[in-house]
């Protein structure tokens, strides 16, 4: 499975970006999609996730800021991020793999694409 992110770059605080990623490859191998971000001197954190039936997941610090959705008929996952904080700052990775009984795991992962909050 190949995954090509786009739509990161410079955002004022509390402003908006919505980042896209594509699937390809072997998709029948992916049920879940999802995005990481990690800002220098941080671990790697899960933004959000989505399953193919469309149940969704998200991490505490984006929790009512960030939407995930996804098309499955374009193998497409976005991520529209609003009021955006500078501390959202980070290289956000998208991500797929297989979930099952309440579990994801990520095998999948595409180029980061850069996303900076900041006046």
């Amino acid at each position: 499975v190949q995954l090509q992110a786009s739509g990161g770059g410079l955002v004022q605080p509390g402003g908006s970006l919505r980042l896209s990623c594509t699937a390809s490859g072997s998709i029948f191998s992916i049920n879940v999609m999802g995005w990481y971000r990690q800002a220098p001197g941080k671990q790697r954190e899960l933004v959000a996730g989505i399953t193919n039936g469309g149940s969704t997941n998200y991490g505490d610090s984006v929790k009512g800021r960030f939407t995930i959705s996804r098309d499955n008929a374009k193998n497409m996952v976005y991520l529209q991020m609003n009021s955006l904080k500078p501390e959202d700052t980070a290289v956000y990775y998208c991500a797929a793999g297989w979930a099952y009984a309440g579990r994801s795991e990520y095998d999948y992962w595409g180029q980061g694409t850069q996303v900076t909050v900041s006046s």
